[in-house]
């Protein structure tokens, strides 16, 4: 699923996603758990404002690579 990200751009630009919008609603990023690379792809585990757990794929292969929502996960309470 397809997902607009707003990122924290430092010296190297987009480097990690600060808030991201899935269909109509606008989640913060709390925290930044993991991330990881892989060959055409940065991966982003976020905690958002709503408590759940995401895996967050940025294309890096494109210039204006895509963000796609990988996982999503509810918190074991």
């Amino acid at each position: 699923m397809r997902v607009q990200v707003q990122c924290y751009a430092g010296r190297k630009g987009g480097e990690r996603p600060l808030r991201f919008r899935l269909e109509e609603h606008e989640y913060l990023v709390e925290e930044v758990l993991d991330q990881w690379y892989g060959p055409d792809h940065v991966f982003f585990k976020v905690r958002a404002d709503d408590s759940n757990l995401y895996i967050l794929r940025h294309e890096t292969a494109a210039p204006d690579g895509e963000w796609e929502l990988v996982s999503f996960r509810r918190p074991e309470t």
